[in-house]
């Protein structure tokens, strides 16, 4: 049974003092909110480059004489035409340990949020208990008694230390108005919190996608120049063969297979190099994707990257700074300045009143019998003012030191922006020379194999004895090992560009 059904046994004077208490209640509803203190928060207009290329870190050498802007590819990493390797970096983003505990602080975060909302609504507890008393005969609540009694004083002290047991019940309601946006501005902060964790994890979740694919990078390049480097050994002992032979019938001089047998030794040498790249790749590859060490081997080593992998996009007219521009570690430095603007107002509202409205409603009865009597209610409705008046500079002290802390993440802001222009600049210019060297070395291969294929010829001819022919092949294993290299540099680079413009165009990562 609620409180408002006993109103028409009140006194008029009671009746009165609820309907003054309503209109104060509507009063304060009307002004929650209406006021707010402290600065509010604008968003930063970032000042970046019209166009990214390789002239702004000042070299003209790379770039390309051309008139419009390159593009990215929507779906960026299938650009690499890889299965394997999306397969991978789908699997990372569900297993590895960063980004669950990015996911983690996310989910933290909506908590918090949910957590300084419930400031709002109106705080109701409920309580009761049972409890055995006695009251002292020499305590401060016999001084009447002695005072008044006479001779019925020790009749009424052995009345009031009689033990006795009490029952009370009852609930209380709390509300208080957010009469200068303390609360609107706890809850910004927290918002912003959110949405720099939001910001964070898509930032962990891009960095182990570029991170797999780097490495996947490497371990396919070691791979393929293991098997590159196998077949130049072999060319080059078969080359030793022949020269000995010839050294022994007095045709070829003894230097000439002491130099072929040192290129035996150079090309043995660098096939353990390769193996123990081959392998911390792939132990880098597991450990990204949460998997004990050698879980992936074997599809690893079972596996090899396609020879004919799609056109890798031409950069050399550089980016438009837009795609940029949702990098999620900018866009986790700009929530932290919001979070810090809005804690200024959380600080300033702390200098003014906090009214709270009350109200508590029980039952209290000496021995269970009246219990639940409607004798035994007690009940008390008001507001309390709380007003700070002298706390030595306290509170004036802590507006300060939020402002410093909202410049510190405005400095920080910049300085993230900064650091991400130059970032995606380095990334270009990186980018855009490998790319040109790969291209050059492509040449060098076409030429060496049409070489090798005209040693072949003359060969078949009986124009040739067949030292040309291991000659033009060694030559041509070689550039393929350098291409083999300079293309994995440029899958390297490109993936790192991905990483510095900080948006892969696929979205939130699931489950978020």
């Amino acid at each position: 049974m609620s409180s408002s059904a006993f109103l028409p046994a009140w006194p008029l004077a009671q009746k009165r003092a609820a309907a003054a208490l309503s209109a104060l209640l509507c009063a304060l509803a009307a002004l929650t909110g209406c006021t707010t203190v402290g600065p509010d928060f604008k968003p930063a207009d970032v000042d970046a480059p019209a166009q990214w290329s390789d002239r702004h870190g000042g070299s003209e050498t790379l770039a390309a004489a051309a008139s419009s802007t390159a593009s990215l590819p929507a779906d960026r990493w299938a650009a690499f035409g890889d299965a394997e390797l999306t397969r991978l970096q789908a699997l990372a983003l569900q297993a590895n340990q960063d980004v669950k505990t990015a996911a983690l602080r996310v989910l933290q975060s909506r908590v918090e949020e949910a957590t300084v909302s419930a400031q709002r609504g109106v705080q109701v507890g409920a309580q009761g208990g049972v409890s055995r008393q006695r009251q002292s005969e020499y305590g401060s609540e016999s001084r009447l008694v002695s005072a008044i009694g006479g001779s019925n004083t020790q009749p009424l002290l052995d009345v009031l230390s009689a033990p006795f047991t009490l029952y009370d019940a009852g609930f209380d309601a709390s509300w208080e108005p957010d009469l200068w946006g303390r609360i609107l501005r706890s809850e910004e902060a927290a918002k912003a919190n959110t949405d720099g964790q939001q910001a964070s994890l898509r930032q962990v979740g891009l960095s182990v996608k570029a991170e797999v694919a780097r490495s996947y990078f490497v371990l396919r390049s070691a791979q393929r120049q293991r098997l590159l480097t196998q077949d130049e050994l072999a060319a080059a002992q078969e080359m030793e063969s022949l020269l000995g032979a010839q050294y022994r019938t007095g045709v070829a001089d003894e230097s000439a297979v002491i130099r072929q047998h040192s290129q035996v030794a150079s090309l043995q040498a660098l096939l353990p190099p390769l193996l123990a790249q081959e392998a911390q790749a792939m132990n880098q590859i597991t450990l990204i994707c949460g998997v004990e060490p050698g879980g992936l081997n074997g599809e690893l080593l079972a596996k090899r990257m396609s020879r004919n992998a799609p056109a890798l996009p031409d950069l050399r007219l550089g980016l438009p700074s837009d795609l940029a521009r949702r990098r999620p570690d900018v866009a986790a430095a700009e929530a932290r300045l919001h979070a810090a603007t809005a804690n200024i107002g959380i600080a300033v509202a702390d200098l003014y009143p906090r009214i709270t409205l009350g109200a508590n409603f029980g039952l209290e009865a000496v021995g269970s019998r009246k219990f639940g009597d409607w004798g035994s209610r007690q009940w008390t409705v008001g507001p309390s003012l709380s007003l700070p008046v002298f706390d030595r500079g306290r509170r004036r002290s802590v507006i300060n030191l939020r402002e410093l802390q909202q410049q510190e993440a405005a400095v920080a802001f910049q300085q993230a922006v900064l650091k991400a222009w130059h970032e995606v600049d380095d990334s270009i210019s990186a980018y855009v020379a490998e790319t040109q060297r790969d291209a050059q070395l492509l040449e060098r291969v076409r030429d060496a194999e049409d070489d090798a294929s005209l040693a072949r010829a003359r060969y078949a001819n009986g124009l040739t004895s067949y030292m040309p022919v291991l000659s033009a092949t060694a030559a041509l294993l070689e550039a393929q090992r350098d291409l083999t290299e300079s293309t994995a540099r440029v899958h390297t680079a490109l993936a790192a560009l991905y990483k510095a413009l900080g948006d892969d165009g696929e979205g939130r990562i699931a489950g978020t």
